[in-house]
C-alpha cells in the first residue's frame, strides 16, 4: 500500500517497548515515534495503576518526565476529560435509532447537523465533540460492514483521509476504544478500519496502544478474510494489513502464519510472511523456511490445506495482474534465487560433448560435483518442486526448467544424503519428462544415467546403505522391458512420497532410452544376479532393494528367458534374513516357486529355474540347537528356517496341483523326498512362529494353511488345546518351581530310574516329576529314553502317578516333535514278540498302514494312559493316511488317461464295464481303513473272559435297559464303574464321537457292517454324535439280511431312549410297521430268529412314547395269533396261552407285583418248562407275553 510511504509507523523497537512497559526503550524513542504512543502513555500517566510498587511508581515518573516536554499531551489530557459514560449511552440510542430506522442516515444523537465539512467541524470542534465526531463516523462505518455479508468496499471519509488531521483522529481513535472497549471491539474496529483509505496505519497505531491484542486482531482479521486473498482488492488490502502488523510485532509472524494455516484463509499472506522472514534470516546452511512451509502445504496429511494452497498457485498463475506485485511470483522467484544458489558450478566442457570423450578425459566433465552441505537443502528442493508441479499444477518456465534440469544431473557426494537425492532425482526425471525439452538435455540425462551405472557399486559400499539408486534403476529397467508403465508411476510416487497425476504416455521416450540405450533385457538379468544380497533383510531396511529387482525380473521369466541361474541368490537371500519379516520375501518365494514347476511357453517345456537342493534345505535346520538356552549357537536365524519350511511345503502344495498340466507337456519335476520332511522339525517351528506373529507377518497363518493341507496330523484339536496349556501361565509357574536338581537330570539317570523301578519306583517318579517342570523343548533329550523303556510301564503294579506322568511328558513332547516321536511310541508299544525279532516300523509305514498302532501290546487296551496315547496317534496317522493317499493320487494323475485309452479295445458286442476310477478305489480304501479302526476299538471295548468272570462286564449289561428285567446296581457293580475297562471305553468313545463329527458317512458304514448288540448300550450313551444314525435306519430297516434288520432294530430302541424326539417318534413307528410287514412272509425259524432278540425292544419303543402302545399291542396280539395258529396245526393245545394274552389286553390293570411274582418270573427264570415249550412258537408266545407284561409294568411305574 502507498499509504504507509509517507507515514510514520510503528517500529519493532517501539512495540517492543510497549509491550514489555520498558521505560528505558521508549526513552530512547525519538520524538515522532513517541508521538504515536501518546494515547496509552497518556492514560498509563493518569490513570490509577493496579501496580502499587515502587518500581512502578519510578517508572510512572519516567514516563511523566518523557511527556512533560510534549505539547499534544494536552489534547489528550483533555479528551480523557469527557464524560464517557454519558458519550455511551448518547452511542447506544444513536444505534438503536438507526436500527428502527434500518440504517437509514437520519438525524444523529451524537452530532447535531454539521455546517461544514466533517475535517473542518473536526478542528473547529472542542474534545468532547471531536470525540463524537470520530465516534459517529465509526459506527457508520461499522454498521455498513456488517450489513455488508462480506462483500468488501471501500468508504469515503474526510475525517480518516485527511493528512493533516491524521495524528489528532488517531488519538481519538485510540481513546475510544480504550474507554468504551464494549461499544467498540478492537475486532471490530479494526475489521471496520480496512474499508478506509490509511485504515491499516490506524490499525497499527490502535494495536501498538493496546499491544495485548495483537493475536486477537489478527485472528479476527484472519478469520474474517477470503478464501484466496490475490483475487479480490480486500483480499490484498486485509492481507497487507496482516503483514504491516507483523513487520511492527516480528517475534508472533510465524504463529499468525500458523492461523493462517489452520483457518485456510489468505494463502498469499502465509507466503508473504514467510518471504519476510527469509529476509530477516540470512542462514544458508539449512532449508530454508520457504521451502520448509510450502512442502509442508502440500506433502502434510492436510487434505484441505493441500486443495487449498493449491487451489492459490492455480490462480496465480492465470491471473493477468503486474507480475512483480504478485506474491506467488515473488515465491517463485525466491525459490529459483535458491536453487541457483546450491547449483554446482559448469565446467569448461560443452553441454554437447560425447559421453566417450567425457569418459576419456575425468578431468572434463559437464557439471562438477554437489557439495556436500547442499545435498539435503537439494534434495528438500527437489522434492519441493515436485509437489509445486505434480500437486499445486506449477508450471516451470524455461529457466526454471533449466535450473532444475541442472540441480538433477549433478553428481553428490557417496554419502546416504547423496544416495537419497539420486533417487529423488531419477523419480523426479520420470515424474516430469517434459523437463528433457532438447536433444542437448536429452545427451546429458542419458550421460546421468550412465554414470548412475558406473558408481551404483561404489556409493552402496562407501556408504552402506543397503537400498541404493542401483536397485531402483534395475526396476525401472525391468518395468519398461515388461510395458508395466503403471508399476513405474507407483514406484515414483512411493520414492517421492506423494501421489502424482502421471501419464503412461508420457514415458514413452524414457522407455526407448532404457531399453534401448541403457539396459537390455540380457544386461539387466545378467546385472541382478552379481548384485549382493541384503545382509539381514527385515522390514526396517526400507527403499528399494535387489530383492524388489529379482522378483520382478522372476515374474517377467527374464531368468529362464536367457537361462540365467538365480537359485543361489535367492538361496542366500533366504539364508540372510531376520525379524521383522520383509514384506516382499514370501511374494518371491511363490513366484520362483512357479518358475520352477510352471514353464513360460509349451513350447519350451525346459525353461524352468532350479530348486534348491535337499542337502541346501538340511543345511539351514542342521544347525538347530535343541534347547532355549543354546539357541543362540543356531547358525541360521529362525526367520531363514521358516522361510525354508515355507518354500518346502509350497513347492510340494504346487507341485501337487500342477502335475496334470505338467503331464500333458511331459514334465514331471523332482519333489521332495519324505525323508527329508521327516528331518524337518515342522511342529517346533511352527510354534516359534506362533510367538512371533506380530513380526512375521502373514507367514504364520501361510504355514497354518499350507500344514493343514500337507500335514492334517500336525494340526490337530486337541493339540492346539495342549499346547494353549503347555504355554499359558501354570508353564511359566513350572519354570519358577524348577529345581537347580532337576536341570541335573539326564536321559542316563532316567534309563538307570526305569531298570530299577521294578523294586523301587521312588526315583522313578521323582525324576518323571521333575521333567515335567522342563519346557517342551529342553525335554527333547530325554524323548529317546522315555520310549526305549515305556513297554516296563505296562508290567503289573506300576503306580497309576507314573502312568499318568508318562502320558503328561508325552503330551509335552507331542508339541514340538509330533512325529518322531509316535514312531518311537508304536516300536515301543509293540508286543515282546516283535520286540525279539526287532522290527521297526518308520513313518511312511504307519502312514500307509495306520492300524499298526493298534498292533501294540494288548496290555495297553487296559492301560488308560497309555490308550489315551495310541487313541492320539491312531487319530493323527489316520488323517495322515489320507494326505498321503491324496498326494500319491495326484503325484501319478498321469495314470488316468491310461484305462481310457484301454477301454476302447475291449470286444465288440459286450457291453462296456462302468469304470471304476482311482478317486473312488482311494476313497474305498480310506472308508474301509477308518471302519476297520472302528471296529477293533469297539472289539476293545468288550470285556475278556476273565474280566467277565470277575464281573468287569456288568457295565454293559447294567446298560441295557430294553428289557427292564435286570436288578439295580450292586456295591460291587459300582465299583466297575471306575474300573479301567470303564475309563478305555470313555477314551474310545470320545474318538468315535470326534471321527462320527468329522465323517458321518464312517458311522453309516460302520452301522451297516453291525458290531455285538451287547456294546449298544456303551456307544448310545456314550457317543453324543450317534443320534446321526436315525438318519439312515429307514436305510437299514430296507436291507434284506435279518441279521442288519435286527441291529436296526435294537439300535434304534436305545436311540428312542437316549433321544425321545420327533424324528426318533417316526422311524420307530416305522420299525413297528416293517416288523408287522416281515411277520407275514417269515418260515417258523426265521420268524423265531427275528422276533426273539427284537421284541424286547419294543419296551423301549413304549417307554419313550406312550402313543406308540397301541400299534405295539397289536402287533404283539398279531405275532400271537400267528405261533398259535402254527402250534395249533401240530394238533398242541395253547388255548391258555392265548386267553391269557387276551385277557392281559383287556385287563391292562393288573398289578405290577403280581405279574412280576408269577409269570414274569416263571418266563425268566425258565420254571415249568416242559418239552412242549421247546418249540420255537412256543417259546415266542412266552416271549411275546414277558413284553405284554414288562409294557404294563413300565405303564404303572411312570404312572
Amino acid at each position: 500500500m502507498t499509504e504507509f510511504t509517507c507515514l510514520q509507523i510503528v517500529s519493532s523497537f517501539a512495540f517492543e517497548a510497549m509491550q514489555k512497559v520498558d521505560v528505558v526503550k521508549l526513552a530512547a524513542l525519538s520524538d515522532p515515534e513517541l508521538r504515536l504512543l501518546l494515547p496509552c502513555l497518556v492514560r498509563m500517566a493518569l490513570c490509577a495503576p493496579a501496580d502499587q510498587s515502587d518500581a512502578w511508581a519510578q517508572d510512572k515518573k519516567l514516563i511523566l518526565r518523557l511527556l512533560s516536554g510534549i505539547e499534544a499531551v494536552n489534547s489528550i489530557v483533555a479528551l480523557l476529560s469527557v464524560d464517557f459514560h454519558a458519550l455511551e449511552q448518547d452511542a447506544t440510542k444513536e444505534q438503536q435509532l438507526r436500527h428502527k430506522l434500518g440504517g437509514a442516515n437520519g438525524e444523529s444523537i451524537l452530532v447535531s447537523q454539521l455546517q461544514h465539512g466533517l475535517a473542518l467541524e473536526f478542528e473547529h470542534s472542542d474534545s468532547p465533540r471531536r470525540l463524537r465526531l470520530a465516534l459517529s463516523e465509526l459506527l457508520v462505518i461499522m454498521n455498513k460492514v456488517s450489513d455488508s455479508n462480506g462483500e468488501f468496499f471501500m468508504k469515503s471519509s474526510e475525517l480518516f483521509e485527511s493528512p493533516v488531521y491524521l495524528d489528532e483522529v488517531a488519538d481519538v481513535l485510540c481513546i475510544l476504544q480504550a474507554e468504551l472497549p464494549s461499544l467498540l471491539p478492537i475486532t471490530e474496529v479494526a475489521e471496520a478500519l480496512l474499508h478506509v483509505k490509511n485504515g491499516s496505519w490506524f490499525m497499527c497505531l490502535l494495536v501498538a496502544n493496546v499491544p495485548d491484542s495483537f493475536n486477537e486482531v489478527c485472528r479476527g482479521l484472519i478469520k474474517n478474510g477470503e478464501w484466496q486473498d490475490e483475487e479480490s482488492a480486500g483480499g490484498r488490502r486485509r492481507t497487507e494489513a496482516l503483514r504491516q502488523l507483523c513487520k511492527m510485532n516480528p517475534t508472533q509472524a510465524l504463529n499468525v502464519r500458523a492461523m493462517v494455516v489452520e483457518e485456510c484463509h489468505l494463502p498469499g499472506l502465509g507466503i508473504a510472511l514467510t518471504l519476510d522472514q527469509c529476509k530477516n534470516d540470512g542462514s544458508e546452511d539449512t532449508v530454508t523456511d520457504l521451502v520448509s512451509f510450502v512442502s509442508g502445504l502440500l506433502l502434510g496429511t492436510n487434505a484441505k490445506v493441500r486443495t487449498w494452497f493449491g487451489m492459490f498457485i492455480r490462480n496465480g498463475q492465470q491471473r493477468k495482474r503486474e507480475r512483480s506485485s504478485s506474491v506467488l511470483w515473488q515465491m517463485r522467484r525466491q525459490l529459483l534465487l535458491e536453487l541457483m544458489a546450491i547449483l554446482p558450478t559448469v565446467s569448461s566442457g560443452r553441454i554437447g560433448e560425447d559421453t566417450a570423450d567425457t569418459d576419456m578425459e575425468p578431468n572434463i566433465s559437464v557439471y562438477s560435483a554437489l557439495k556436500e552441505e547442499n545435498v539435503v537443502k537439494a534434495s528438500a528442493m527437489l522434492r519441493l518442486y515436485c509437489a509445486l508441479m505434480g500437486i499445486a499444477g506449477l508450471k516451470t518456465t524455461d529457466e526454471e526448467a533449466e535450473q532444475l534440469l541442472q540441480l538433477m544431473t549433478s553428481r553428490p557426494p557417496a554419502t546416504p544424503a547423496g544416495v537419497r537425492f539420486v533417487s529423488l532425482s531419477f523419480c523426479m526425471l520420470l515424474a516430469f519428462p517434459s523437463l528433457v525439452s532438447t536433444p542437448e538435455q536429452e545427451q546429458i540425462t542419458v550421460m546421468w544415467l550412465s554414470w548412475m551405472i558406473r558408481e551404483e557399486a561404489y556409493f552402496e559400499s562407501t556408504t552402506g546403505v543397503s537400498a541404493s539408486f542401483g536397485e531402483m534403476l534395475l526396476l525401472v529397467a525391468m518395468y519398461f522391458h515388461s510395458n508395466q508403465l503403471n508399476a513405474i508411476i507407483d514406484l515414483v510416487c512411493s520414492t517421492l512420497g506423494m501421489k502424482i497425476a502421471i501419464k503412461p504416455s508420457s514415458l514413452n521416450r524414457m522407455k526407448t532410452i532404457f531399453t534401448q540405450e541403457i539396459f537390455t533385457e540380457q544386461v539387466v538379468t545378467a546385472h541382478a544376479v552379481r548384485v549382493p544380497v541384503t545382509s539381514n533383510l527385515s522390514a526396517i531396511i526400507t527403499g528399494f532393494l535387489p530383492i524388489h529387482c529379482i522378483y520382478q525380473l522372476l515374474r517377467s521369466r527374464a531368468f529362464t528367458k536367457h537361462k540365467v541361474s538365480i537359485k543361489d541368490w535367492i538361496y542366500r537371500q533366504m539364508c540372510e534374513t531376520t525379524t521383522p519379516l520383509h514384506p516382499q520375501l514370501l511374494p518371491l518365494i511363490d513366484v520362483y516357486i512357479n518358475s520352477i514347476l510352471t514353464p513360460a511357453s509349451k513350447a519350451n517345456p525346459e525353461a524352468t529355474n532350479q530348486p534348491i537342493t535337499e542337502q541346501e534345505v538340511l543345511n539351514v535346520f542342521n544347525g538347530l540347537t535343541w534347547g532355549e538356552n543354546n539357541r543362540c549357537r543356531q547358525k541360521y536365524s529362525i526367520t531363514a528356517q521358516l522361510l525354508v519350511l515355507y518354500y518346502t511345503l509350497s513347492y510340494e502344495e504346487t507341485l501337487l496341483s500342477n502335475v496334470k498340466p505338467l503331464a500333458a507337456m511331459q514334465k514331471k519335476p523332482k519333489s521332495y523326498s519324505a525323508a527329508l520332511m521327516d528331518q524337518i522339525p515342522i511342529k517346533y517351528l511352527i510354534r516359534q512362529a506362533q510367538g512371533l506373529q506380530q513380526e512375521l507377518g502373514g507367514l504364520h497363518s501361510a504355514l497354518l494353511r499350507l500344514l493343514a493341507t500337507n500335514f492334517p496330523h500336525l494340526c490337530m484339536v486337541d493339540d492346539w488345546m495342549c499346547e494353549e496349556e503347555v504355554t499359558g501361565t501354570d508353564a511359566l509357574l513350572s519354570r519358577m518351581l524348577l529345581t537347580s536338581r532337576a536341570k541335573r537330570h539326564s536321559p542316563r539317570k532316567l534309563q538307570e530310574a526305569f531298570q530299577v523301578a521294578s523294586a523301587n519306583y521312588t526315583q522313578l517318579m521323582q525324576i518323571l516329576e521333575d521333567l515335567t517342570l522342563m519346557s517342551a523343548s529342553e525335554l527333547i533329550p530325554f524323548a529317546e529314553a522315555l520310549m526305549l523303556d515305556l513297554y516296563k510301564v505296562l508290567e503289573p503294579g506300576v503306580p497309576r502317578k507314573i502312568l499318568q506322568t508318562v502320558n503328561q511328558l508325552w503330551r509335552l513332547l507331542n508339541t514340538v516333535m509330533p512325529r518322531r516321536l509316535w514312531v518311537m511310541t508304536v516300536n515301543a508299544l509293540q508286543p515282546k514278540a516283535k520286540l525279539l525279532r526287532q522290527q521297526k516300523y518308520t513313518q511312511n509305514d504307519l502312514m500307509i498302514d495306520p492300524l499298526i498302532v493298534l498292533r501294540c501290546d494288548h496290555r495297553v487296551y487296559r492301560c488308560p494312559p497309555l490308550m489315551d496315547i495310541t487313541l492320539h496317534m491312531l487319530n493323527g496317522y489316520l488323517l495322515a493316511s489320507k494326505a498321503y493317499l491324496s498326494a500319491h493320487l495326484k503325484e501319478n494323475a498321469e495314470q488316468e488317461t491310461k484305462p481310457h485309452q484301454n477301454n476302447t479295445m475291449g470286444i465288440v458286442g459286450q457291453p462296456e464295464v462302468p469304470e471304476v476310477t482311482r478317486e473312488e478305489l482311494k476313497n474305498a480304501l480310506l472308508s474301509a481303513q477308518d471302519s476297520a479302526a472302528v471296529q477293533i476299538l469297539l472289539e476293545i471295548c468288550l470285556p475278556t473272559e476273565e474280566e467277565r468272570s470277575c464281573g468287569a462286564g456288568t457295565f454293559l449289561e447294567q446298560q441295557d435297559q430294553t428289557t427292564g428285567i435286570l436288578s439295580e446296581f450292586s456295591e460291587d457293580d459300582r465299583e466297575t464303574l471306575l474300573s479301567n475297562v470303564r475309563e478305555v471305553q470313555c477314551l474310545i468313545c470320545c474318538l468315535l464321537h470326534q471321527l462320527f463329527i468329522a465323517d458321518p458317512n464312517i458311522a453309516k458304514l460302520v452301522h451297516f457292517q453291525g458290531y455285538p448288540s451287547e456294546l449298544l448300550p456303551l456307544t448310545v450313551a456314550g457317543i453324543p454324535s450317534i443320534h446321526i444314525c436315525l438318519d439312515f435306519i429307514p436305510e437299514l430297516l430296507a436291507q434284506p439280511q435279518l441279521e442288519k434288520q435286527i441291529f436296526a432294530i435294537q439300535l434304534l430302541s436305545h436311540l428312542c431312549i437316549q433321544y425321545a424326539l420327533p424324528k426318533s417318534l417316526s422311524v420307530a413307528r416305522l420299525s413297528i410297521n416293517v416288523m408287522g410287514t416281515i411277520l407275514t412272509v417269515l418260515t417258523q425259524a426265521k420268524r423265531f430268529a427275528f422276533f426273539m432278540p427284537t421284541l424286547p425292544c419294543l419296551v423301549s419303543f413304549c417307554r419313550a412314547f406312550p402313543p406308540l402302545c397301541d400299534d405295539v399291542t397289536s402287533l404283539l396280539i398279531q405275532t400271537g395269533q400267528v405261533c398259535a395258529s402254527h402250534v395249533a396245526t401240530q394238533a398242541q393245545d395253547i388255548d391258555p396261552i392265548i386267553s391269557r394274552l387276551k385277557n392281559l389286553k383287556e385287563k391292562s390293570d393288573v398289578s405290577a407285583n403280581f405279574q412280576k411274582s408269577t409269570d414274569l418270573e416263571i418266563i425268566k427264570k425258565g420254571k415249568n418248562i416242559t418239552a412242549e415249550n421247546l418249540d420255537p412258537d412256543v417259546l415266542l408266545c412266552q416271549r411275546i407275553e414277558a413284553t405284554f407284561l414288562e409294557i404294563i409294568n413300565t405303564a404303572v411305574d411312570g404312572v
